[in-house]
C-alpha cells in the first residue's frame, strides 16, 4: 500500500492483507449481496456523535459557524455547498496514484463514489451520464466529464474544439449551456447549514490546523492549462506526494477524497473515493445523516443512493432528518439492509448487482487500449448508451494534446510500470505488462516536453532485458506473441455477441454514427443477467518479444538507450558550449606505429596514467563537459543509461569472442570502455557493483588482446571487423562525447599488429584489473573474479615467457659463425625467466599447483635452452661438456623435480604428471647423452664421467614410464631402450680398453654390459619400428662375444662362444624380415606410382626404413658372419680330428660348411639387389636356426 496521509488522530487504516476483518456482509432483502470495504486511507478525524436538531429548527438561519473549515466535516461542508466541483476530472488518477500498488492488477475500478452510483443508477434515471474511461493493465479509471463546463473551457481557451463539434454534429445541434435552478441552489444551502448544525462542541467554527499537505493547500481547481511541468522522479523512485508538484496540482491530480476505500461488491474489485460525512451515535458506531423534504416521498434513486453510499462506506445505519420548507420535524433512523424496502423507494438488490457486473463487462469488453481516452455517454431522457474512442477521434486533429487526459494517463502507466519493475524481480512474467504499459507511455508523450519521463521510461525498457542471463533463456519465460506492441488481439477487442453489442438501432441515431466502438441498445439490457458477460479477460500478462540471441537483446537494450540519451541531451541546454560532432560521422580511429609510440615502454606510462586517474575517484574529482548538473535529473539518468550501454557492449563483446569474431569482440569492449570512461568522467564516486564491471571488461580485453595475438593469421579481417561501425554506435559515441574524450582506455582497445606488444596490452589489462581489485579492497568480496584475474595474469606472462624464449632459441639457431651468447639473446632469456617466475607466483597464490606445474615445466625448458646455447660450435674438433651446460642441465632439472613437488602426486593431474617426468626423464638422457659422447676428459678423470653417465641414465630411466598404455608408450620404450644399448656400450667399451686391472671390476662390467644389451634387445622387440637399432644392438652383443673369445683357452669354451655368438645372429631374423617387408611395400609403391605415371624421386623410401644404414649394417652382418662360421668350422674340424666322430657335431660341421659357402656366394655376387641379399640372409638364418633346434644337446 501507499503511503498513508493522516490528518489529526487515528483514522481507520487497514492493509491490504487485513480486508476480511474490516468487511461486512449484507443480506438484504432476502437476496444475498456481498460487501466488504476496507478503508485504505481517512483524513476524517474520530467520529463525533452528531447534534439532533430540537424541533422547529430554522435551517433557513446560517448557523455561526457556517462555511468555516471543520476537521468534522472534511471538505464535506465547502463541497456540498457547490463553491467547488462535485467531482473532478481527474479524481481518479489522484487515488491511483497513492494506491499505485493496486491498479493494473487485483483493482477493476477506481473511482469517485459519485460516478460509481450514477452508473449502477442508468437504468432508473433519465438524466445525462458522461464519463472518461482509461485502462490500466486489468484496472479501468472513471471520472464525471462535465460536458457543459468542457465546452464553457472550449469557448474560453479553444480546447476541446473537436470534442464540441463532434458533439454537436452527432448527438445535440443546438447546444447550448444550462443553467442551474434557484431551487437547485436553496436544496445545496440548507443541506449544508443543516450540516454545520449538526456539529457538536464549542470550537466547531475553528478550523482544524492538517498535518498533511495535501490538506493545507486551498479548494484545488480542476482546470488546468499547463500539464506536465514538473520535474518527473528518476526510475525507480516514487514520490511521497505528488502535491509537491505544481504540474500535478493544476491538473487536479491530487487524491481530496477524505476516505479512500477498497469495496468488494459481489467479485467487483473497487477503489472507491468518498467525501460523506459519517457521525457517531444511534445504535452503530457510525451513521449516515440525511435531510429530507417531508412533502417529498424518497424514490427509488434517493434509495439507490443513500443504500449505495452506506455500503461504500460499511455504515450500518441511516439517521434521516425530515424538514418541511427549513423547519426540522422529526429523526428516524433506518437500518442500511431496510433501505432496499423503504415505501415508494422499492428496490431488488440483485439488480444493481446484475447492472453493475453488466456495467463493468461491456466497459471491460470495449475499452481495450491502454493509453486511449474513452468517453462513455448516455444522452438525457435517452435509453441509449454509446462508449467512443476520443483518442482515435482527437487524432483526427492536428494536436494530440489537445486531450487532457493525455498527460495524467501517460504519468500513472509510467508510475504503475515504475511500481512494477521495484518488484521485478519478483517475477518474470511481469515483463511483458511493464513493456507494454511503457510503450504506451512512450506513444502519448511529446519529447520537447517530457524528456525525464522519456528518458526514465527508455532505461526502464533497456532493463525489462536481462544481459547476464545465459542464452538458453531467451523468451523461455514469457509467453511468445508475434504482436508484442499490442496485447491484445482482434478477436479479444470484438465481443463475444455483435448482434448484442455491434448493432446500432437506425431509427433513433443520426446515419454517421459509426464513430461509437460500442452501443448498449437499451439500458434495461443492464438489468439482465450476465448479459454483458465478457469471455474474453483482460490478460493479466501481456507478450514479451522473443529474442533470437544475445545480440539482438542487446542491440534492443542500446536502441532503448540511444532513445533514453537523446532525451537526456536534447533538456541540457549548453548545446553551444560543446566541441562540435556530427553524429552521422564516424568518430575516426587512430593507428599509431609501434616504433613511433614507443612500444610497452609507451604503454607502461599510459598505463600509470589509468591507474591514477582511477585512484582520483576516492578524492571525488569529476566533471561535465555538457554543463550537467551534478545530482540533477539529466546526470543521474545518463549515469544510468551510460552504465547500462556499457553492460550491452560488454555483453556482446563477450559473445563476439564466442564466435571468434575478435575484431569485432574488440570494437564493442572499446565501446564498454568508452561508456566506462565517460561514467568515469561524470561520477563522484564508484560503487564497488560498478568497479566489479570494470575488472570484467578490462579481463574480457585482455582475453580478446590475447586471441588476436594467437590468430595474427586472420589480422586482415579482424581489422576490417575493428573499423566498422553502425549508425547507433556512432550516436551513442557522439552522446559520449558530449561528456568526455573517452581516451582513458585508449591503451587497452587499440588494434595493434604486433604480436609482442599485444601480448602487453593482453598482460597490462589483467593487472589493471588487479589492481582495481586491491586499491578498492574488493578482492575479499569478489573471490572468484579475484581468481580469474590472477589464473590469466599467470596465464599471459606464461605466453609472453613462451614467446621470449621462442625469440631467444631463433637467435641460437641463425647464430653460426660466433661461439659467444649474444646480449640480446641474455636479454631475452632475463625477460623470459622473469615472467615465468611472476606467473608461477601468480599460481601459486590461488593454490593452482596444476599450472604452477606447468609454468615450471616452461622455465625448465628455458633452462636446456641456455644450456644449448653455451654448446661449442659444430666446427670445433675438441668439442667437450661445458661447465656452463651441465650447469644449466642442472637447473632445468630442478625446475622440473619443483614441477613434480607442487603437483605432489599423479592423480592430481595425470597429463601434465606425464609430461613432467618426460621432460625430465629427456634432460636427464641428454644430459648423459652429451657426457658421454663429448666426454670432459681435460677436466674430469674417465672413471668419474662413466660414473656421472650411468647415474644421469639410471636417472633418466627412472622417470620413464615403459608400463603405462598412453600416446607416449613407444617413445618411453625406444627411449629405456636406446638407454640400455648406450650403458652397455659403454661398459663393453671399459672392457675393451682396461687391458689390466681389477679382475673383480672387469667382472662387474662383463656382466653389467651383459644385463644392458638383454635389455635393450628385449625393448626393441616390442618395438615394431625399429629393426635396424634391434640390428646394431644384436651385431654389439655379437662383437661383445668375439671380444670374449679372444680370451677364451679351451677349444669347448671358444666353442660355447661361438654357437651363443651364432645363437644371437639367428635371432636377428625377425628384424630382416620386417625390413624385407618394408623394401617389398616401398617396391609396390614405386611400380604403382609408375603406372600411374607419377614421378617419384629416387630417395622417397619408407618413413621408418634409412637404406645407408641398412646396407651398413647388412655389410657388417655379412662379415661377422661369414668370420663365426669360419671360426667355427675349423674349431668343429679339429675337434672331429682329436676325438673322433660324433654324429651331432657332424651334422653342425656340414650346415655350417653349406650355410657358409652359400653366404660367400652370396657377397661375392655384387650384382644382388638389397632385397635380395636380405632374403639370402633370412634363408640362411631359417637353417641355422634348425640346426641349432637339431643339435640342442650336441654341443655344450
Amino acid at each position: 500500500m501507499e503511503e498513508l496521509r493522516v490528518v489529526g488522530a487515528a483514522a481507520s487504516l487497514r492493509g491490504d492483507a487485513e480486508e476480511p476483518k474490516q468487511g461486512s456482509v449484507l443480506f438484504l432483502g432476502g437476496n444475498e449481496v456481498k460487501s466488504s470495504a476496507v478503508v485504505k486511507y481517512s483524513s476524517a478525524p474520530p467520529q463525533a456523535a452528531f447534534a439532533r436538531l430540537q424541533e422547529k429548527t430554522d435551517l433557513k438561519l446560517p448557523p455561526a459557524n457556517w462555511l468555516r473549515e471543520s476537521a468534522k466535516l472534511g471538505p464535506a461542508g465547502t463541497t456540498i455547498l457547490g463553491n467547488n466541483k462535485k467531482s473532478k476530472p481527474f479524481s481518479s488518477f489522484g487515488m491511483a496514484y497513492d494506491f499505485i500498488d493496486s491498479v493494473g492488477n487485483d483493482v477493476d475500478v477506481v473511482s469517485d463514489s459519485e460516478n460509481i452510483k450514477k452508473l449502477l443508477k442508468i437504468p432508473y434515471s433519465k438524466s445525462h451520464v458522461s464519463m472518461a474511461v482509461h485502462r490500466i493493465g486489468r484496472t479501468l479509471l472513471l471520472d464525471e466529464l462535465d460536458i457543459q463546463e468542457l465546452f464553457m473551457r472550449s469557448s474560453q481557451t479553444g480546447d476541446w474544439t473537436w470534442l464540441k463539434e463532434f458533439y454537436q454534429r452527432l448527438i445535440d445541434q443546438k447546444w447550448q449551456r444550462k443553467k442551474k435552478s434557484k431551487e437547485h441552489w436553496y436544496q445545496k444551502a440548507i443541506l449544508s447549514k443543516f450540516l454545520y448544525y449538526s456539529i457538536n462542541g464549542d470550537g466547531a467554527a475553528q478550523p482544524v490546523p492538517s498535518t498533511s499537505k495535501q490538506h493545507q493547500e486551498g479548494p484545488v481547481s480542476g482546470e488546468s492549462d499547463e500539464a506536465g511541468r514538473a520535474s518527473w522522479p528518476a526510475p525507480f523512485e516514487m514520490p511521497s506526494s505528488l502535491s509537491e508538484d505544481p504540474g500535478a496540482s493544476n491538473q487536479g491530480l491530487k487524491n481530496d477524497f477524505v476516505r479512500n476505500i477498497l469495496w468488494t461488491f459481489e467479485d467487483i474489485h473497487m477503489l472507491v473515493g468518498s467525501n460523506m460525512p459519517i457521525f457517531g451515535g444511534g445504535r452503530y458506531p457510525a451513521v449516515s445523516l440525511r435531510l429530507r423534504d417531508n412533502n417529498k416521498p424518497i424514490n427509488v434513486l434517493t434509495g439507490i443512493d443513500y443504500w449505495l453510499d452506506n455500503l461504500i462506506c460499511n455504515v450500518p445505519e441511516l439517521v434521516m432528518c425530515f424538514h418541511v420548507n427549513g423547519i426540522v420535524q422529526k429523526y428516524e433512523m433506518i437500518k442500511t439492509e431496510d433501505i432496499p424496502n423503504l415505501e415508494n423507494s422499492n428496490f431488488s438488490t440483485k439488480v444493481i448487482k446484475d447492472i453493475a457486473q453488466n456495467i463493468l463487462s461491456f466497459l471491460k469488453s470495449n475499452c481495450t487500449k491502454e493509453g486511449h481516452t474513452y468517453w462513455l455517454f448516455k444522452a438525457s431522457g435517452s435509453d441509449i448508451v454509446k462508449l467512443y474512442d476520443l483518442t482515435t477521434l482527437c487524432e483526427e486533429t492536428e494536436d494530440k494534446y489537445q486531450n487532457p487526459f493525455t498527460m495524467p494517463v501517460a504519468i500513472l502507466l509510467y508510475k504503475v510500470a515504475c511500481n512494477m519493475m521495484l518488484k521485478k524481480n519478483q517475477n518474470k512474467k511481469h515483463y511483458g505488462t511493464i513493456r507494454t504499459l511503457l510503450l504506451n507511455c512512450l506513444k502519448l508523450l511529446d519529447n520537447g516536453r517530457h524528456p525525464q519521463i522519456i528518458a526514465s521510461a527508455n532505461y526502464m525498457l533497456s532493463e525489462l532485458f536481462q544481459l547476464d542471463e545465459p542464452k538458453k533463456e531467451d523468451g523461455t519465460d514469457f509467453p511468445i506473441s508475434g504482436n508484442s506492441d499490442e496485447s491484445y488481439s482482434e478477436e479479444e477487442e470484438e465481443m463475444p455477441d455483435s448482434d448484442e453489442n455491434g448493432s446500432y438501432s437506425n431509427s433513433s441515431d443520426p446515419p454517421d454514427d459509426n464513430k461509437a466502438v460500442a452501443v448498449i441498445k437499451s439500458v434495461g439490457e443492464l438489468s439482465v443477467p450476465e448479459k454483458y458477460k465478457s469471455v474474453h479477460r483482460i490478460r493479466p500478462s501481456c507478450a514479451f518479444p522473443v529474442c533470437h540471441g544475445t545480440e539482438e537483446r542487446c542491440r534492443l537494450v542500446l536502441n532503448y538507450v540511444l532513445e533514453g540519451l537523446k532525451s537526456v541531451d536534447s533538456s541540457v541546454k549548453k548545446e553551444g558550449d560543446l566541441p562540435a560532432a556530427d553524429p552521422s560521422t564516424p568518430i575516426p580511429l587512430k593507428y599509431e606505429d609501434e616504433s613511433t609510440s614507443g612500444g610497452p615502454e609507451c604503454l607502461e606510462k599510459q598505463m600509470a596514467l589509468f591507474l591514477d586517474k582511477m585512484g582520483s575517484f576516492q578524492k571525488g574529482k569529476h566533471s561535465s563537459q555538457s554543463g550537467m548538473i551534478p545530482g540533477s535529473w539529466q546526470y543521474k539518468m545518463k549515469l544510468q543509461l551510460i552504465l547500462k550501454s556499457s553492460k550491452a557492449y560488454y555483453v556482446l563483446s563477450d559473445a563476439a569472442v564466442i564466435l571468434q569474431k575478435y575484431g569485432r569482440a574488440l570494437r564493442y569492449i572499446k565501446l564498454a570502455l568508452q561508456c566506462h570512461d565517460t561514467y568515469c568522467c561524470l561520477c563522484a564516486s564508484m560503487l564497488p557493483e560498478v568497479l566489479v564491471f570494470l575488472c570484467q571488461c578490462l579481463t574480457l580485453c585482455g582475453d580478446i588482446q590475447l586471441m588476436l595475438a594467437q590468430n595474427a593469421n586472420n589480422r586482415a579481417a579482424y581489422l576490417e571487423e575493428y573499423n566498422y561501425q553502425t549508425k547507433e554506435d556512432q550516436e551513442i559515441l557522439h552522446s559520449l562525447h558530449r561528456e568526455s574524450r573517452c581516451q582513458a582506455f585508449a591503451w587497452a582497445t587499440d588494434l595493434s599488429t604486433d604480436l609482442e606488444c599485444q601480448l602487453s596490452v593482453s598482460c597490462k589489462c589483467y593487472e589493471a584489473a588487479y589492481e582495481i581489485l586491491l586499491f578498492s579492497n574488493l578482492k575479499n568480496q569478489n573471490p572468484e573474479q579475484h581468481i580469474q584475474v590472477l589464473k590469466r595474469m599467470g596465464n599471459i606472462r606464461n605466453e609472453i615467457g613462451v614467446f621470449y624464449m621462442n625469440q631467444a632459441a631463433a637467435v641460437q639457431t641463425e647464430r653460426v659463425v660466433s661461439k659467444n651468447v649474444s646480449t640480446t639473446e641474455q636479454q631475452l632469456w632475463k625477460k623470459s625467466f622473469s615472467c615465468f617466475e611472476e606467473g608461477i607466483q601468480n599460481f601459486e597464490s590461488i593454490d593452482d599447483a596444476t599450472n604452477a606445474a606447468l609454468l615450471l615445466c616452461n622455465t625448465g625448458r628455458l633452462m636446456r635452452i641456455c644450456a644449448q646455447a653455451h654448446c661449442a660450435t659444430e666446427g670445433d674438433f675438441k668439442r667437450e661438456f661445458s661447465p656452463e651446460e651441465a650447469l644449466y642441465y642442472n637447473k632445468a632439472i630442478d625446475y622440473y623435480l619443483k614441477a613434480l613437488r607442487s603437483l605432489g602426486k599423479r592423480d592430481v593431474h595425470p597429463a601434465v604428471w606425464d609430461s613432467v617426468n618426460w621432460e625430465l626423464s629427456t634432460t636427464y638422457f641428454t644430459m648423459a647423452t652429451l657426457q658421454q659422447d663429448y666426454a670432459p676428459l681435460s677436466r674430469k678423470a674417465q672413471e668419474q664421467i662413466e660414473k656421472e653417465v650411468s647415474e644421469a641414465m639410471m636417472k633418466s630411466l627412472k622417470y620413464c614410464d615403459v608400463d603405462t598404455v598412453s600416446a607416449r608408450q613407444p617413445l618411453c620404450q625406444y627411449r629405456a631402450a636406446t638407454i640400455h644399448h648406450r650403458l652397455a656400450s659403454m661398459y663393453h667399451s671399459c672392457l675393451r680398453n682396461q687391458v689390466v686391472g681389477d679382475e673383480h671390476l672387469r667382472k662387474q662390467h662383463r656382466v653389467l654390459a651383459d644385463l644392458h644389451y638383454s635389455k635393450a634387445v628385449r625393448l626393441f622387440q616390442l618395438l615394431k619400428d625399429a629393426p635396424c637399432e634391434f640390428l646394431r644392438v644384436q651385431l654389439e652383443r655379437v662383437a661383445f662375444a668375439e671380444f670374449q673369445m679372444a680370451s677364451q683357452n679351451s677349444s669347448a669354451g671358444k666353442l660355447k662362444t661361438l654357437f651363443g655368438a651364432l645363437d644371437i645372429m639367428a635371432k636377428t631374423k625377425g628384424a630382416f624380415q620386417l625390413i624385407r617387408k618394408e623394401l617389398v611395400a616401398e617396391s609396390e609403391q614405386m611400380s604403382e606410382n609408375k603406372s600411374t605415371a607419377e614421378n617419384v624421386s629416387p630417395n622417397d623410401s619408407s618413413a621408418g626404413l634409412n637404406k645407408e644404414e641398412v646396407l651398413k649394417l647388412l655389410g657388417i652382418f655379412e662379415s661377422r658372419m661369414s668370420f663365426l662360421l669360419l671360426q667355427s668350422i675349423k674349431l668343429l674340424t679339429a675337434t672331429k680330428k682329436k676325438i673322433g666322430g660324433i654324429n651331432e657335431e657332424e651334422v653342425v660341421l656340414k650346415t655350417n660348411k653349406q650355410v657358409y659357402s652359400l653366404l660367400l656366394r652370396a657377397t661375392a655376387n655384387k650384382s644382388m639387389t638389397l632385397l635380395e641379399r636380405i632374403e639370402v640372409i633370412v634363408n640362411l638364418l631359417e637353417q641355422l636356426a634348425q640346426n641349432a633346434e637339431g643339435s640342442n644337446g650336441g654341443v655344450q
